[in-house]
Order: structure tokens, then sequence, then C-alpha cells
């Protein structure tokens, strides 16, 4: 095992010298920088890219963080569920919960003058509401309220808003309709056949996700209820907000443990889980391609390592004569290809995370008032350079490999 360790490193100590040492044909230095320029430039760009996936993602993840709780409990089977279980009384004291709040979410259809559009109409706790997400910052215009002490109020996404020509403060009345869920049809008088709450506007809000935009209708718990005829203790979900640092897998857990089998806990990237599905998909199918590009590049440590073994022939015969065996002879060739990838890799990744970095700080790369926002976003993981310099390294290693096996050490 010494002896092997020995040899290790008096294979790495020959092949570091045979990288940075002068050759004699000037062309072995030309294709060597060449080929370490190739896999740096590659390098870079698998980590600008992945970080760029990394910011969108974030940008993305804070615009729902927003709207979305950061659990959320559903009933695994039906639309709604009772309250009355002690269950949800244990939930609601669970260390790390700090707002439990009740939903009521139905598809309804909302009418404002002569238009009409279907939309999903969210009963919430406007003060529980309020301090689980973030509504006041995502405001458009007005105010979050739904109800003044007088008037029950709503708050429409800017796309609903934008469909039915409504603006804060308009002092004519929004309809909603449901149907009426005991009621039979009355084909003479259809319009019986739902009920119709009057409400008034009191703001707009914007996610800039089209989801909750252009679908979204907040309005109070008990008009909801009105509305869709539940009663105070039915409910279609169940929100909850944790306290600052929280493991939200470890409360999720306590839920879950709790509730049993019957309801379903999501924590945000659940809520969003096509989305984020998506998101990474498209990261590591964009990863792949590079990941190819960056393998072309890696090939041309052959050409630059062929010529260095031709150069060396003498050495290697003076390595044999010195009682060196083909083994620790390819090892020094071996190790000198994955050198000139690892130089190349090293060099590309701290080039690419300087620049994000750069951009994450001081946001150079600009996209304009009109976005969501100003800067390019950028978030680097440390795992994703990693993950970039074992990428570099394994294809460092085929590449210098195949003209490795081919070297001629005479007996």
């Amino acid at each position: 095992m010494a002896e092997r360790v020995r040899g290790v490193r008096f294979s790495l100590r020959v092949a570091w010298r045979y990288l940075f040492s002068k050759k004699s044909h000037n062309a072995v230095n030309i294709i060597t920088g060449i080929s370490s320029a190739g896999i740096a430039v590659g390098a870079m760009a698998m980590v600008c890219v992945m970080s760029v996936f990394n910011g969108i993602e974030s940008l993305v993840s804070d615009m729902f963080s927003s709207f979305d709780p950061d659990l959320k409990i559903t009933a695994v089977e039906g639309k709604t569920f009772s309250l009355d279980s002690a269950a949800f009384d244990q939930v609601r004291r669970l260390p790390g919960v700090e707002v439990f709040t009740e939903v009521v979410e139905e598809n309804a259809l909302v009418s404002f003058r002569d238009k009409h559009i279907p939309a999903t109409v969210k009963g919430v706790d406007e003060s529980c509401f309020r301090r689980m997400t973030r509504i006041d910052s995502i405001l458009f215009d007005g105010e979050f309220v739904l109800f003044d002490g007088g008037f029950e109020r709503i708050v429409p996404g800017v796309g609903v808003a934008s469909s039915l020509g409504l603006g804060a403060h308009f002092i004519d009345p929004v309809y909603l309709y449901a149907p009426k869920r005991t009621a039979r049809v009355n084909m003479l008088r259809p319009e019986t056949s739902f009920n119709r709450v009057p409400v008034f506007v009191s703001g707009i809000f914007m996610v800039q996700q089209q989801p909750y935009d252009d679908q979204y209708v907040l309005v109070s718990l008990r008009r909801a209820r009105e509305l869709f005829e539940y009663d105070d203790r039915t409910v279609s979900a169940v929100e909850l907000k944790l306290a600052e640092g929280v493991e939200v897998d470890a409360v999720k857990r306590s839920v879950r443990q709790v509730l049993g089998a019957g309801f379903a806990v999501k924590d945000r990237y659940e809520q969003q889980e096509s989305f984020f599905k998506i998101m990474k998909m498209e990261k590591w199918i964009t990863y792949l391609f590079l990941s190819l590009i960056l393998l072309i590049a890696s090939f041309n440590i052959l050409g630059s390592l062929s010529m260095l073994i031709i150069e060396k022939e003498a050495d290697i015969a003076t390595l044999r004569n010195l009682g060196a065996d083909r083994r620790l002879v390819k090892r020094i060739f071996l190790i000198e290809g994955w050198l000139i990838s690892l130089v190349g890799a090293v060099t590309g990744m701290v080039l690419g995370t300087v620049l994000c970095l750069a951009q994450q700080h001081f946001g150079f790369l600009r996209m304009g008032n009109n976005y969501i926002t100003e800067a390019y976003p950028v978030v680097v993981h440390p795992g994703d350079v990693l993950l970039v310099l074992a990428t570099v390294a394994a294809m460092g290693f085929v590449a210098a490999y195949w003209p490795v096996r081919y070297v001629r050490v005479e007996n």
C-alpha cells in the first residue's frame, strides 16, 4: 500500500512538471493551452447557466411565497372536510405553527355590469391571511380589506380585474354566483338555481403569476361560506404559517402523523409541483446539452496528450531503464491528461463563480423596467459548482485514458 502511494505521488510530480515545462515543439504547448481553455469556457458556461436557472427559480419562488402558505392541508378524497376532529386542535398547538387559518375555495361566476367570467373564489380570514402572506406587498391598487364594518369586499387578481374592467373602490357592486347545493335546477327560471351575493372591490393584487392573477378572487370566509352553503366548520383547506427558523419538513411530518392518511400536507414547492418540476427538468436538460459540448471540448486532450507522448519517448525509455514498470509510465500520462482538464475546469469555475457573484450583488446585466426584476436573477449554489467539477473530472479521465492505453513501453 505504501509503495503504491509513493508511486502515485511520483506520477503526480512528474505529470505536474510535464504540464508546466516548456516543450521542444511549441505546437504541443499551443494545443495543450487550447484544450485547457476549451474546458475552461465550457465549465464557466455551465456554472453561469445553472446559476441563472437557480436565480429564476428563486425569483418565482419568492413570488409564490407572497401568496402561498408554508403548509397547506387538504382532504385526499373530496373537496371539503370538517374541523370538528380534535386532531385539528392538536395541529393548531404544534410547536412551530404560528398561524392556523381556515380556507374555503371554490369556482364561481364573477359578474360586473355586463361582463361575466369564471374565477376561483377563495374565502379567508382577513387578519390571519394578512399575517400568513405578504399580501400588502403585492397590492396593485387599493388596499386589502374584506369587510369594512358595513360592506363585504373582494380583492381580485389583476387579470380578473382587467377582464371585468374593475378598479379599486368602484361604487357599483360585483356579484358572485354559485349553484345551490341542494336546490333542483328550475328550467323556467334558471337564475333561481344560483346563490348570488353582492360585494364591493377594495383592492387588486398582482402576484405576477398567471394562475393567481387571472383566476383568484379573495373574499371574507363568512361570505364564501354563504355563497357555497357551507357551515361554520366546513373548509376546503387549512393553511399554516410556521415560525421563522422552524424546519418545514419536521413540522410537515408532525402534521401528517396527527392527521393520518386521509389528509395531504404540502409545502410551497409541492403546492406548485408542476411548475417547479418543469423548471428543474429544463435545468437538467440544459446541463445535459452543456455536458455534451464539454465532452467534445474534453476530447481535445486526445491530441495534446498524444503529441506529448510522442515527444516524451526518450523520457519513457529513461524511466524504464531506471526500473519504472508499464503501469507507472501510463499512470504519469493519465494524470497529465487529467491535470489538463482539471486546470481548465478550476479556471472556468472560478471565472464563472466570480461573474455570477458579481451579477448577483451588482446586477450588471439589466432586463429593463418592464420586467419582474431589473437585474438578471442569478444564484450560485455550491452543489452545482461541485457537480461541474465532478463532470469535468470524469470527462477528463475518459478523454485521457484512451491515448494512454496505446503508450508504447518497451521491455
